[in-house]
């Protein structure tokens, strides 16, 4: 799958469910575009994967070492509250009030697709985040972008 891009203002209804942008499923296979993974993501966001790329993200998973315990710590952080969730007949995806409500998820909501996935934020509170990290964009593209060019 070529990566996901964009990013797309969404509206939750009174049952917490969005239209899903009908220019971001153009993006994914026929087989991604109906059945995904959501979950929490790493920063105060909800993540939502296709559900074949969660398949390849729980495989790489499955090898780790569960003896280890920051392995099982890590394996049940990121497994914690994922939830299958599916389009229903009119393109519309349910985002559950437990999950909207873990990350502040209010009616206005950004979708934000990269790469293998898609995270979902409160508007406000992901450009909140852009905002305070746009000072130091610069030093981050440095940062992580030297190290693919084999500069350190």
């Amino acid at each position: 799958m070529a990566g996901l891009v964009g990013e797309y203002e969404v509206k939750l209804d009174a049952k917490g469910r969005f239209l899903f942008p009908s220019a971001l499923r153009k993006q994914l296979p026929t087989v991604s575009q109906n059945d995904f993974m959501l979950n929490k993501g790493f920063e105060d966001c909800l993540t939502l994967y296709p559900m074949i790329e969660w398949e390849k993200i729980s495989e790489k998973l499955s090898k780790m070492n569960l003896f280890k315990p920051k392995n099982r710590m890590f394996y049940r952080l990121f497994h914690q509250g994922a939830k299958a969730v599916s389009l229903d007949s009119a393109g519309r995806i349910l985002v559950p009030t437990a999950h909207a409500d873990r990350v502040g998820i209010n009616q206005e909501a950004m979708l934000i697709a990269y790469n293998d996935r898609i995270e979902i934020w409160d508007k406000s509170k992901y450009f909140e985040v852009i905002e305070a990290n746009m000072a130091d964009f610069a030093d981050l593209a440095d940062e992580v972008m030297g190290d693919l060019n084999g500069d350190e």
